[in-house]
This record gives C-alpha cells, structure tokens and sequence, in this order.
C-alpha cells in the first residue's frame, strides 16, 4: 500500500524512518482543493509504488502534526527524503507540478 494515514503514533516511523522518499499531504474534509488534489496522488501512488509513499495527514483530526508543519494553510504537500524534508508546496497543483516536486 503505497497510501498511509500518518498519526501521532506512527508519525516518525512513517516519515522520519522511511527507507524511501515520502510525499506528505496535509488536507482536511472539508477542503474542496485537497478534494481535488487526492485522486491524483492516488494516482502517483500507484504508479510509483515501491519508490514513494503518499503520507496523508488530516489536520483536523492531527492539528499537532499540522503545527509541527507549520501548516497554515491546505492542501499542503511535504516531500521527505532520508527524514528531511527537501520540498514544500501549498495549494492545489497539478499532476506534472506534483512530480517535479519530486
């Protein structure tokens, strides 16, 4: 499964211990960009299975997370490599947007 709910629990295994790359999204419910910006990380999931993991993590139900984040605003993308993070995007993007973030 190349999709995890990230949570405070598995929060550093997930992100911070990953063997490889993690796009980390920040989205909410009622978010009508993040809405919009899912079916294509889903996508990008199953076309890169093996060599990236979608991590989503719901701000509403994770504001810690999202406060560690610093996210102020949603969907915000996060891409970590070897627990670093080396990339940020807020706002929806397209797909080709989406993986020259990676």
């Amino acid at each position: 499964m190349a999709e995890v709910k990230v949570t405070k629990q598995n929060y550093e295994q997930e992100l911070l211990q990953s063997d490889i790359p993690v796009l980390v999204d920040l989205w909410a419910e009622w978010c009508g960009p993040c809405r919009m910006l899912s079916p294509i990380l889903s996508e990008i999931a199953a076309e890169k299975e093996g060599e990236l993991k979608i991590a989503k993590i719901n701000v509403d139900e994770e504001p810690e997370l999202a406060a560690a984040f610093q996210a102020s605003s949603i969907p915000m993308l996060v891409v970590i490599k070897q627990g670093k993070v080396t990339n940020v995007s807020v706002g929806y993007i397209p797909k080709e947007r989406v993986l020259a973030l990676l």
